[in-house]
């Protein structure tokens, strides 16, 4: 019986050659800190007000990643997610906004950090790009990487902090349908490949890295204002 590895699929490659950033992500001071609830309410309310900038564009990436899609199916799963992120997510936003004091105009139009900014230039240069394997690593790590740190085995049998701005930031990335959305990307990512030639893969690649280096960023940066 051969005992010979399997080859790595390419959503598993792209994550391996940036492994170092996304590891700093799953276990940073921010996740530890929201699992224990003794993250601070300035720290907390930085996050979500840049991360919160993050949906619109967010949400155009969802559509561009729709209409550049190679087949019906992808489009189907595509759209039932953005139905979750202008309505769970959203009112989750909100909800944490009033507990933590944060007025109209932070919540709709405030001072952008670098790392959001380029954050959201990456999201746009990929939708703007219509490349679907290029939209699709952008998602692969935008939502792969919450899921890794809200779901890894080490927290699960760890009560949730009390306070719902904490629990719900983790229950909204460590549940079934996100698990099942987040397997569904890496497989797409893995099916495209054969589709993709040398600079396509090239491309996708950079997209892939460029955005665990520029979600690290955004984690590092919420305790540096």
């Amino acid at each position: 019986m051969s005992t010979a590895l399997q080859p790595q699929g390419f959503a598993e490659q792209l994550r391996q050659s940036c492994i170092d950033d996304w590891n700093a992500c799953v276990q940073h001071r921010f996740v530890h800190e929201l699992f224990d609830g003794s993250i601070s309410d300035d720290v907390l309310r930085h996050y979500l007000v840049q991360d919160y900038q993050f949906i619109n564009r967010f949400v155009a990436l969802l559509g561009a990643a729709i209409a550049s899609a190679d087949v019906f199916a992808p489009r189907v799963t595509l759209s039932q997610f953005a139905a979750m992120i202008t309505s769970d997510e959203n009112t989750y936003f909100l909800r944490s906004f009033d507990v933590l004091g944060v007025p109209a105009a932070q919540r709709l139009q405030p001072a952008l950090t670098a790392p959001t900014q380029a954050f959201q230039q990456l999201m746009h240069d990929a939708a703007q790009s219509l490349n679907y394997a290029n939209c699709i690593a952008v998602l692969a790590v935008a939502e792969g990487l919450y899921l890794d740190w809200s779901d890894q085995p080490a927290k699960k049998h760890q009560p949730l902090p009390a306070r719902f701005e904490h629990a719900e930031w983790i229950t909204l990335h460590a549940n079934d349908f996100f698990r099942g959305f987040v397997g569904w990307l890496r497989s797409e990512l893995d099916r495209v490949e054969a589709t993709l030639n040398p600079a396509q893969k090239a491309e996708a690649t950079q997209y892939f890295q460029r955005a665990v280096q520029l979600e690290r960023q955004f984690f590092d940066h919420v305790y540096a204002a």
